[in-house]
C-alpha cells in the first residue's frame, strides 16, 4: 500500500513538473524586454538637466608643447569612381551632395580627453580596453576655485576631500571625482593655459581617492595632473592602472553632489589616449543645462547660414 501511494505521489510530482515546463517551441521565443529602465528614463532622465563638460577640439588650441596642433581639411577621394568623383577630388555639396572632413591629429592627447594607463605604462590598458561599464557613474565635484583664485598653483589636498565629505557624505565607490578649479575659463588664452603655475591634484589626494574611497577616476581642467618635475601624480595613476580625465570644462555649472556623469570616448584600437565627451546630468530644478524635454535633439537645428570652411578648414555658418 505504501509502495503504491509512493508511486502515485511520484507520478503526480512528475506530472506537475511537466506542466510547469513550456513546450520546446515556446522556450526558444525571445523574452520580452523589461521596461524598468524605460520608466527610469521617463521619470528621471527626460526632465534632468544636461551640461556639456567638453571642449570642442580645433586646429588652434591649448596643447602640451611637445605635441603639435591638429590640421582640418576637406576629405578627398582616395580612389576614383567613374562618373562620380576623380582621384584626389574634394567632395562638395554642389557636385556630390555631401562633404567630409579629414583630420591630421598629431596626438591622441588632445583637448578634453580620457587617459588610459597605456599612456605611461607598457603593460597598461589601452583606450580600446576601457569597459562599457564606464558609461554612466555618480559625479562628485570638489571645488577648489576659491583657493586657486588666491594661488594659481594650488593642488587638491586630502583636506579638501574631507571637507566635501563633511558637507555631502562619503564619496560613493565607483564614482568620478572632478576637481573644479575654473581653469577652463583660460582655455582660449593659449599662451597662459599650459604655463606654470596652474592648479593640479596632489599625489596624497589621488592615493586617498583611489585607495580609501575606491573611485573610478578623477578629472581636472588643465592638461596635466600636477606641476611637479616628474608629474608624480600622473605617473602614480598610470603605473597603478587608473585612468584620468584632462581638459574638462564647465564644472562651475555642475552640482557638487547628487549628479551623474555620462562618459563617451573615441575607441581607436590600442589607443594611448581618448578624445572624450563628458556630459553631467543634474536634477530637473538645476539652473544650468538643458533637458531632453526642452531640446529633444530630433530634428537638429538648422544653421543660420550655409556652412563654409574657414581658413583653418573648420566648417562654420558663413553669411
Amino acid at each position: 500500500m505504501k509502495r503504491n501511494l509512493l508511486l502515485v505521489i511520484c507520478a503526480l510530482v512528475a506530472l506537475a513538473l511537466t506542466a510547469c515546463v513550456a513546450p520546446p517551441e515556446l522556450t526558444t521565443s525571445p523574452t520580452p524586454p523589461r521596461a524598468d529602465l524605460w520608466a527610469v528614463y521617463r521619470d528621471v532622465f527626460v526632465n534632468a538637466k544636461y551640461i556639456d563638460l567638453t571642449h570642442a577640439f580645433e586646429p588652434v588650441q591649448a596643447v602640451w608643447p611637445g605635441f603639435g596642433n591638429a590640421v582640418f581639411k576637406p576629405a578627398v577621394a582616395g580612389q576614383a569612381i567613374e562618373g562620380y568623383v576623380k582621384l584626389g577630388q574634394e567632395f562638395t555639396y554642389a557636385e556630390h551632395g555631401f562633404v567630409a572632413t579629414a583630420y591630421d591629429l598629431p596626438t591622441d592627447q588632445y583637448g578634453t580627453q580620457l587617459d588610459p594607463p597605456a599612456h605611461w605604462d607598457e603593460l597598461g590598458a589601452t583606450i580600446s580596453d576601457i569597459p562599457a561599464t564606464y558609461a554612466i557613474r555618480p559625479l562628485v565635484v570638489i571645488n577648489i576655485s576659491d583657493k586657486v583664485a588666491q594661488d594659481e598653483g594650488y593642488h587638491l589636498q586630502v583636506k579638501d576631500v574631507l571637507d566635501w565629505e563633511a558637507k555631502y557624505g562619503r564619496i560613493p565607490a565607483g564614482s568620478v571625482v572632478m576637481v573644479r578649479s575654473d581653469w577652463h575659463k583660460r582655455w582660449k588664452d593659449i599662451a597662459r593655459f599650459n604655463q606654470k603655475p596652474f592648479p593640479g591634484v596632489s599625489l596624497d589626494a589621488l592615493k586617498f581617492l583611489h585607495l580609501e574611497r575606491g573611485i573610478l577616476f578623477h578629472g581636472h581642467e588643465p592638461l596635466d595632473t600636477d606641476t611637479t618635475p616628474t608629474l608624480e601624480g600622473e605617473a602614480w595613476l598610470m603605473h597603478n592602472h587608473f585612468a584620468q580625465a584632462e581638459g574638462v570644462a564647465n564644472l562651475d555649472q555642475v552640482p557638487e553632489a547628487g549628479g551623474l556623469i555620462i562618459i563617451g570616448f573615441a575607441k581607436p584600437l590600442g589607443g594611448t589616449g581618448g578624445y572624450a565627451r563628458y556630459i553631467a546630468v543634474a536634477p530637473p530644478d538645476w539652473p544650468h543645462g538643458v533637458s531632453i524635454a526642452e531640446v529633444p535633439g530630433a530634428p537638429l537645428p538648422v544653421q543660420p547660414h550655409p556652412l563654409r570652411r574657414d581658413k583653418q578648414g573648420v566648417m562654420r555658418p558663413t553669411p
